[in-house]
């Protein structure tokens, strides 16, 4: 088989590094994506190519139709057509009371965390479909699953990305098309470095495991559900990585 190019929205650093490092190290060709932190995606994909990695680079706004296309074209252009998308790229919001939310705040939340996932998905999906095979990892957390006070706009797009991954499952199916998710429990990365050590103290002693994720846990099961080697038979499936705090 042909070498697989792999699009790992968000992965300047953080989960989304993880993944993409994960995939280049096993021989895949690896687009790499970040909005603004250029500089980090530019030490990422430095460090992948002294390891004789292939790796390319796309910046811009996942939640921007625009933005998507013209991405997708520079993929095409140097990579060809994407076999496995992994939605990775998200944001959160301070720990706050949906009525102190601001409907700005919502709004990007929203936008990014599951209207980018969208519009990532429908880029790639029609060269999917033409070659009836492809792959799809959604990564959404497991407050997409209980729910979280204080944490509605974010629990909130992180169900949307649950619902989606199941509704484009049974929609390309028929086109040999598997489409999965993560739900990372609370890993130790600088979206959650806001915490103070007494806070972790209290979150890890709720965690059955009482252990952080890490960022490689997570890698290892998007790339465990993305490729059909290990997971062909599976679709539609919301794997919680997060230490027994779904339960």
């Amino acid at each position: 088989m042909s070498l697989r190019t792999v699009w790992v929205t968000g992965s300047s650093r953080g989960i989304g590094r993880a993944i993409a490092e994960q995939f280049a190290r096993k021989g895949f060709r690896v687009v790499l994506h970040c909005q603004e932190r250029t500089d980090l995606l530019k030490e990422v994909s430095e460090q992948l190519r002294s390891e004789n990695c292939s790796v390319m680079c796309t910046c811009g706004d996942i939640s921007s139709g625009r933005d998507v296309e013209r991405m997708y074209s520079e993929i095409k252009q140097e990579f060809g057509p994407v076999d496995i998308l992994v939605n990775n790229a998200g944001i959160a919001l301070q720990e706050q009371l949906l009525t102190d939310c601001s409907e700005e705040q919502i709004d990007r939340i929203l936008s990014v965390n599951c209207k980018g996932a969208m519009l990532c998905s429908k880029a790639v999906i029609p060269d999917m479909v033409s070659r009836k095979r492809g792959s799809i990892v959604n990564v959404s957390s497991y407050l997409g699953v209980t729910g979280c006070s204080c944490e509605a706009p974010y629990s909130s797009s992180k169900a949307a990305l649950i619902g989606l991954t199941k509704s484009m499952a049974l929609e390309l199916a028929a086109s040999g098309i598997r489409v999965n998710a993560v739900a990372p429990g609370f890993v130790d990365t600088d979206m959650n470095r806001e915490f103070t050590e007494s806070e972790k103290q209290s979150i890890r002693a709720d965690i059955p495991l009482e252990r952080f994720g890490e960022a490689r846990d997570i890698a290892n099961a998007v790339c465990f559900l993305a490729l059909d080697e290990t997971a062909g038979f599976i679709t539609g499936q919301i794997l919680c990585v997060d230490g027994g705090s779904s339960l």
